[in-house]
């Protein structure tokens, strides 16, 4: 069919892409600058269906209370605290914005979307063992790891994970950590709480089934993008003074069209993902934590397996994963094209350079990808040695590009996180990567918001908003107690956690 040209609309603001990203900046947009005229656009039919879906993430509140890939062992055997702390503190700061929509009734009540669930970290073996047991003294010390505990006594983590030990080899020496200030998040139910509130304002305009294709800066210093309707097939225009790309996996594709100087050499290398879903209710009664072990040597961060309860639309569901795969799609709905089409003169070098460097990595995705179901629950056996195949089933999650980028030693490096990439003038910002994400959605956001509206955030009317939105801003909890104490209470009170009645017992 013929596309057709269609009136091109006018707003101060344009967001690519409908995920929790793109919520998180909006709603902070739209609370520091009520004048600001937004447009949201997305090319599937709603809110959330890409990687902030809730089957298509882990949901972990991404804290770093139970992933042990925060927490690298050095080579004279000393721990990495870096990471975890800053993911910490981070994940922290999400929950009090959180906790202010939650609170002021700007967004549903906070159980439809958050939900304590402990995090445990678990090993077997003399080395695993002694790795953590370095790990929970390395950051005990830290106010935001206080309530950790740790334990090697077989009858305490049986107390704690019944399922993780029964049927396990007595003579194994094994050892966990607890946290109980773990969360469980349904970050798609999140997001389009964020949206529906966003499209309360009338001068904010969402359109779905808007596939943008192109975008470049026009002389009046505003930037015009070009889009389909999937539906109608027609042509439309947009023009705005700031773009955001926030589209997951189809954020880099975007980035290259804008053609801003500080998107060279970025690449993109796609990773699907996969979970086995159990499907005995019996069994899922049984467990109730989210537990992260230690990923196999040579296998990438986002392959560190998990046995995870998850909260979805009310119901206790169970997981195990992720399984990893290699795909040339950037988009779980994408083109197996989309890697092909990334390729440019800038970034050819890095990619291939970075594909030299991590060739344990193409062979690790490949072994996975051809794995039989067997295959799989030999892996879950680990962490629930009593499994029984039949109980659980296949499921595909969502895709993540890793981040490729140059680096002037080895030509190109594979990053496994989020990078923002803003033009000089602050006109435009994408961001690229995946975990931790969306649990630390809303520092990233602050980010975008120091690169691209860096006199309005000096300004003391949006400091202020800020510090009344996010209690903590300007401030450090890794360095204060006070702060990180004080933030803990309050949020816990808006966001209704721990506060005495398990939702294993309702759900």
């Amino acid at each position: 069919m013929k596309e057709k040209d269609t009136v091109r609309t006018k707003s101060d603001v344009i967001l690519i892409g409908a995920g929790i990203m793109s919520a998180t900046l909006g709603v902070l947009l739209k609370e520091l600058a009520p004048h600001l005229t937004i447009t949201v656009l997305e090319r599937l039919d709603a809110a959330a269906r890409e990687s902030s879906n809730a089957w298509n993430n882990a949901g972990t509140g991404h804290s770093a209370f139970c992933e042990l890939h925060y927490t690298i062992e050095n080579e004279d055997g000393s721990i990495q605290t870096k990471k975890a702390l800053q993911i910490a503190e981070w994940f922290e700061i999400s929950k009090e914005f959180w906790g202010y929509l939650a609170g002021t009734k700007r967004i549903l009540d906070a159980d439809e979307f958050i939900h304590s669930v402990p995090h445990y970290s678990f090993v077997w073996g003399e080395e695993n063992v002694s790795f953590l047991r370095k790990r929970y003294e390395a950051l005990k010390k830290y106010e935001l790891f206080k309530d950790l505990v740790y334990s090697e006594d077989k009858n305490t983590v049986t107390d704690w994970l019944p399922l993780v030990m029964k049927g396990r080899d007595d003579s194994e020496p094994i050892a966990a950590t607890k946290m109980e200030l773990g969360t469980d998040v349904n970050f798609g139910t999140l997001t389009r709480a964020m949206f529906r509130y966003l499209e309360s304002f009338p001068d904010v305009h969402v359109h779905y089934f808007e596939d943008v294709k192109d975008l470049e800066r026009g002389e009046n210093g505003f930037w015009h993008l070009t889009s389909n309707n999937i539906q109608t097939h027609e042509k439309e225009h947009h023009e705005a003074k700031f773009v955001f790309i926030g589209a997951g996996g189809g954020s880099l594709p975007l980035l290259e069209k804008s053609d801003i100087p500080e998107a060279a050499g970025f690449g993109g290398f796609p990773v699907s993902g996969q979970w086995l879903r159990c499907r005995n209710r019996d069994v899922i009664k049984q467990h109730f934590a989210k537990v992260y072990g230690k990923a196999n040597v040579g296998s990438p961060p986002m392959s560190v397996p998990h046995l995870d309860t998850r909260i979805i639309e009310g119901k206790k569901e169970l997981l195990f994963g992720p399984y990893a795969g290699f795909t040339t799609k950037f988009l779980k709905k994408g083109s197996y094209l989309d890697l092909v089409k990334s390729l440019e003169f800038d970034n050819i070098f890095p990619m291939l350079s970075a594909g030299m460097h991590n060739l344990p990595l193409t062979k690790y995705l490949i072994s996975q990808a051809v794995q039989s179901h067997e295959d799989r629950i030999s892996a879950l056996r680990e962490y629930f040695p009593e499994v029984k195949a039949e109980d659980w089933e296949l499921v595909v999650a969502g895709q993540r590009v890793q981040v490729i980028k140059k680096d002037e030693e080895e030509g190109g490096v594979l990053e496994f996180g989020t990078e923002v990439v803003a033009a000089k003038d602050g006109s435009l910002a994408a961001l690229l990567g995946a975990s931790p994400g969306a649990s630390t959605s809303v520092s990233i956001m602050l980010e975008v918001l120091a690169d691209c509206f860096p006199k309005e955030i000096q300004s003391i009317e949006w400091k202020t908003k800020l510090k009344t939105m996010i209690p903590s801003f300007g401030e450090s909890m890794k360095d204060n107690p006070d702060v990180c104490t004080t933030s803990r209470k309050k949020t816990e009170q808006l966001l209704e956690l721990n506060q005495g009645t398990s939702i294993s017992s309702k759900v």
